[in-house]
This record gives structure tokens, sequence and C-alpha cells, in this order.
């Protein structure tokens, strides 16, 4: 049988922990508690400042602390919020190792930005950084909450993009690029339109009422997606479009707010990252269409041209050898190689 992509890159990276300097001789192995019995987890090291390529890490750490952004953390969501996670797999640091090098090449950056809008002709650094910004911001959140989600905190509680680029386009509109990146996750079929909160009799759907009351209004009027007669049970709250269809909301409200908003926008193209191999998300037939993931969420939109998918090697491919030849070497051993 053979191996799933999650668990070939589990056992990808501790190899990599024990018998390489990738991740600076850290200690791996922090214990997991379960049903009163400990879990060694070798794939997660102790201090995860380790996990972040060690040419930016205190840059990273810098960006994450002034701009005051939390880092994604499991298992210990007590851990200080501007601490990187340990844990080898997490999407948000193979987001921050791939791109964070880059954020500043604006030649680079917009070459990537026409990969998927070939008309974009120019970048600009990312005005809502307060510290340190550049042509990919992380994290992004609006300036106010449309979401009727009650906070804007970036990095967690909220809808937000883990990058986003912003250019414009040579028909003169200023673009948004928000970018999804996705690494050995998949899903269940939770459906998150009935969920109880913690504590609640069960059947109540305190939760997924609370959810359908933010999003359906948004989506009857969303320009973007394809309006339903009925939300709960519907493909918008089943894992990943639950997300796909808040982010899509998320660039619209951008850009229904552009006036008042710091980044003024007037379109949008929605970018997921996803290896290929990953197949047990992009190949999964999901409930309630019965369909693989790209051809569930096309059917979802009104204009099928908004959404691209790309895996993380082809994003890089235009990477210059001679200036990044030691990220990409990074990133083939950690992330690339097969």
């Amino acid at each position: 049988m053979k191996m799933d992509y999650r668990e070939h890159e589990r056992l990808k990276s501790i190899e990599l922990i024990h018998n390489t300097d990738l991740f600076g001789r850290a200690k791996s192995g922090r214990i997991i508690k379960y049903k009163g019995r400990d879990y060694p987890k070798d794939e997660i090291i102790l201090d995860g400042i380790n996990n972040i390529y060690e040419p930016i890490r205190n840059d990273v750490l810098e960006y994450f602390v002034k701009n005051d952004i939390s880092f994604w953390h499991t298992p210990r969501a007590s851990e200080p919020r501007y601490k990187p996670t340990g844990h080898t797999l997490s999407s948000q640091v193979c987001c921050i190792n791939h791109l964070f090098p880059i954020r500043h090449d604006e030649k680079t950056v917009l070459s990537i930005a026409k990969l998927f809008c070939p008309g974009i002709k120019e970048i600009f650094p990312i005005p809502t950084d307060k510290y340190l910004p550049g042509y990919i911001q992380f994290e992004s959140v609006t300036d106010k909450d449309y979401l009727h989600e009650l906070q804007t905190t970036r990095g967690s509680n909220c809808t937000s993009v883990d990058a986003l680029i912003y250019g414009k386009h040579d028909n003169g509109k200023k673009y948004i690029i928000p970018i999804e990146w996705k690494y050995t996750e998949y899903y269940d079929n939770q459906d998150k339109s009935v969920e109880d909160r913690k504590g609640e009799v069960k059947g109540v759907e305190g939760k997924g009422k609370e959810r359908l009351k933010r999003y359906s209004d948004l989506i009857n009027n969303s320009l973007y997606l394809k309006d339903l007669t009925d939300y709960r049970n519907s493909v918008y709250f089943f894992e990943p479009f639950y997300q796909l269809m808040r982010q899509t909301l998320w660039a619209e409200q951008m850009i229904k707010h552009s006036d008042s908003e710091t980044i003024k926008a007037a379109d949008y193209i929605h970018i997921y990252i996803i290896p290929s191999m990953n197949v047990k998300l992009l190949e999964k037939i999901y409930k309630p269409s019965r369909k693989s993931m790209e051809d569930i969420w096309i059917d979802c939109l009104k204009h099928t041209e908004k959404y691209k998918i790309i895996d993380p090697i082809n994003l890089l491919k235009t990477l210059d050898n001679k200036e990044y030849g030691g990220l990409i070497e990074y990133l083939n051993k950690r992330y690339w190689e097969k």
C-alpha cells in the first residue's frame, strides 16, 4: 500500500532533524498527552525558531512581533503567540520558509504575480505592515470587521489569508492576490453549519447557527459566490470550502470598502498553494457534491478565473539560482524532494 503524503513528509522531517543541520541540530520528541497516555511526537522540535529557514529567523521574529501577528500553535495553545510552532508539518511555517526570503525582491514577486495575472505590471509594498513592509504580507486581515467575526486579529480568531500581494494591472485596476498555503492538510466531512458549542446540549447547533447567521447574507449578496436556497448542510460549510468561502468574502469586502480600507483594490485573484502529492486534499470525493476539491470549488464561483491552484515548486520556478541557491537547496531538501 502506497504511503500517504502526510506520513511521507512526517518521516522525512524526522530523518532531516536527526541526520542534517537543516533544523540547527534541534531536539525533537515533544510529549503529547492523549487519554492519559504520553505520545512522543518526533516531528515536533522543541524550539520552534529552528523550524524557520536559518537566514531569515531573526527577521521573521521581528516581523511577527512588531506587526502584532500570532504564530499558529499545536499542540500547546498556551505557548507565546510570537513563537513559531515546532511542528515541522506546519503550513504557516512552510509558507514563511518559501515566501519570506523573497518579500523585498520586487522583480521576483512581480514574476510570481504574473503567473496568475499576466496583466499585472507593478506591485506595491503593503502599507498595513507597520514594520518591515515588503511586497508580500503575511497573515493579512481587513482594517475593519466585515464578516461579523467581532475582531480582525492577524493570525488568529478571524478570517485572514496566509500571504498577500498587492499590485496594479495594465487595465488601471489595483489587484489584491490573496494566497492560501496548504502543506499536508486534509479534511474529514465535518459539517460546520450544524456544530454544537462546547458544553452545549447535543443538537442545539449553536456554533453552526452563528456561522450561518454570519455568512449567509454575505454569500447571497456576493458578486463572486453562487447563492443557494439553504446553507445548512451546504458545501460552503465543509472544509476546505468553508475556508475558501470566507476568504472569497474577505477579498470581496476588501474591494467593496476600498474607499475606507488602507489597501485600495478593485479586483482580486485567489491563489491556493497545494503540493500535487497531497492527493488526500486534492482528489478526495467530498460531501455533499461528490466531486474533487477543485471541481467543487469551481462550481461555487460565478467567475472561475478568480481561483488558481499551483504546486509550490512551480510557484518559485523563476527564482534566480545565483541569488537564491541556498534557499532553493533548503526548500528542495525539506519540502520538494519526493
